[in-house]
């Protein structure tokens, strides 16, 4: 098996760790392997299969002889993503910088995998809540065509890094020992709260969280004709989001059509069993590449539609494994950069 060299960008980070771990998990054919991060993570190292590897600044240089560069997120891609093609490495971005641009294509490959074949160097990944909401969109839309979609979000603070998940605990530990501390990473106390906002407001007094919902949900779908609504929760929960969504169909499917859909779709894994109380839960969520669909009812306010709950690791699905699962489409394809 031909083996490719593979740069890491933000290899330091919760996503980037993810990144590797499913690297290795997958057994993708790593050849030369670089970590690339900030000077602040820089002579940090880390170990792939079994062997270290220490942590460089990025630089443009970073991306020569590379094939694919995996970047976990924030404003590194708009930095270093045009140096990394001109140098012959196909983009795999984790930020929003590129998402909606005509000229990229937005991937989930349970979803669009297709897409793939015209990128022009630069892939964007979606927001981790769109992503693990169009798996499940998916075989609801391509078997009775989807009218609208209202979903509400439960995010965990692990959305917002290492740094959220520290504020939750300290939190949690000041509320439980009757003391005060203020909040940093999100604008009020999260341990005990829930919190309805997610990345700034915008048009129509949106959050962004929201209207990437709406956007990228179109785009990858390929139907803007698709009414989506959203109303995004920042909730007490270390990892995995959850997902309320309501479906409204041109066709009418019964909730067991529609169970029955999911049960033979690849990357869902259904728990629907309200008898036993047994439905999706970031408890079992967490770890896993899997969209966790129950609670799939139909919705009695209107002649065609559904109810579902969606649980799915932001982490993994919603990140790192959708990453390397686009490399992996990138080889089946073969849509590396020609050198």
């Amino acid at each position: 098996m031909k083996n490719y060299n593979v740069a890491v960008v933000g290899a330091s980070g919760a996503v980037g760790q993810e990144i590797l771990r499913i690297l290795e998990e997958r057994n993708f054919p790593v050849g030369e392997l670089k970590l690339c991060a900030t000077s602040r993570s820089a002579g940090k190292k880390f170990f792939f299969r079994g062997q270290p590897f220490t942590v460089e600044v990025t630089t443009p240089d970073s991306f020569t002889g590379m094939d694919l560069a995996l970047f976990a997120g924030g404003a590194a891609s708009k930095e270093f993503s045009s140096a990394a093609v001109e140098r012959g490495a196909v983009v795999i971005d984790n930020s929003s910088n590129f998402r909606m641009d005509p000229a990229v294509p937005l991937i989930v490959p349970e979803v669009n995998p297709d897409d793939v074949r015209w990128h022009r160097g630069i892939i964007a990944n979606p927001n981790c809540s769109t992503i693990q909401m169009v798996v499940a969109l998916k075989p609801i839309h391509d078997a009775a065509r989807i009218k609208r979609v209202v979903v509400s979000t439960y995010q965990a603070v692990s959305g917002a890094g290492r740094e959220g998940i520290e504020e939750l605990e300290l939190q949690t530990k000041a509320v439980m020992e009757q003391k005060e501390t203020a909040p940093k990473v999100f604008p009020y106390p999260i341990a005990f709260n829930l919190i309805p906002h997610i990345d700034v407001f915008m048009d129509l007094d949106y959050s962004k969280e929201e209207w990437k919902m709406v956007k990228e949900t179109q785009k990858i779908l390929h139907d803007e004709s698709i009414a989506v609504t959203a109303t995004t929760v920042r909730v007490p929960v270390y990892r995995s989001h959850s997902e309320s969504i309501n479906i409204e169909t041109e066709k009418k499917l019964t909730a067991q059509q529609a169970r029955e859909l999911f049960e033979k779709f690849p990357g869902i894994a259904v728990i629907d069993e309200p008898d036993l109380k047994k439905y999706p839960m970031p408890l079992y969520a967490s770890g896993r590449d899997e969209v966790f669909i129950g609670r799939i009812r139909e919705d009695n306010s209107i002649p065609s539609g559904l109810n579902i709950w969606v649980v799915a690791d932001q982490i993994r699905k919603g990140a790192a494994t959708n990453t390397v699962q686009i490399a992996e489409l990138v080889i089946k394809y073969g849509c590396l950069m020609k050198k």
